[in-house]
């Protein structure tokens, strides 16, 4: 029987990008299907989070994310711009948010036609990989619909259509991921045990092996 667990996602996250190529590898090596389940970043969800933040654990986080990409030869980079508009250095999040919308209800579209892995591991890769610049623009968050079998045009529409129903969804995945027991991201929920950080991949493999995990 295929397993599944909860995969909670933010396009702000530079964990939950990190964590991508090891879920994909997680669903081709053994019989199971995450689901993703897009949250907004912790900037709009946690709001002031970032006044009260250890000012020590901005700069760790950079070098703690540079280390795991190198570890894994993961392309990695800073987005340009940042998913949020925000002064970093007074922890101020801008009212007016023209970026991290648009993609998150595209990750919540995704996911609703069985695609929302394939997407946004895709769409990530065009934020955070550095390899572009300006990702918002153009054609390349369409191109990441259009790789994972979806009509862009058609996901556009839907979003821009159904966007109170689409923001609806995202705010019960964050009152599901509250419930689970954590508020970060990336967070992995199977049978109502969250497990958090992509560096807990192995214990949920070790859960879900004494649930029957088989492999492919």
């Amino acid at each position: 029987m295929t397993l599944t667990f909860d995969f909670y996602y933010s396009f702000r996250s530079p964990y939950s990008y990190l964590a991508l190529p090891q879920v994909e590898k997680l669903a081709r090596e053994f019989d199971v299907e995450p689901r993703m389940r897009i949250v907004l970043p912790i900037a709009l969800r946690i709001p002031g989070f970032f006044k009260s933040v250890n000012p020590l654990w901005p700069p760790y986080l950079l070098r703690d994310t540079f280390r795991i990409a190198q570890m894994h030869d993961i392309p990695y980079r800073w987005p340009r711009p940042d998913p949020i508009v925000m002064d970093m250095a007074a922890g101020e999040v801008a009212a007016e948010q023209p970026y991290i919308f648009r993609v998150s209800r595209l990750g919540v579209a995704a996911a609703r036609a069985g695609v929302g892995l394939s997407f946004v591991r895709r769409a990530a890769h065009k934020i955070w990989s550095g390899e572009i610049d300006n990702w918002h623009e153009g054609a390349h968050i369409d191109d990441a619909l259009s790789a994972s079998g979806l009509d862009p045009a058609a996901l556009n529409a839907e979003i821009a259509i159904n966007a109170s129903d689409i923001d609806a969804e995202i705010a019960a995945n964050e009152a599901a991921q509250r419930n689970a027991g954590h508020w970060g991201v990336p967070l992995f929920v199977f049978e109502d045990e969250p497990f958090f950080g992509q560096d807990r991949l192995d214990h949920l493999i070790w859960r879900m092996r004494q649930r029957g995990l088989s492999p492919r």
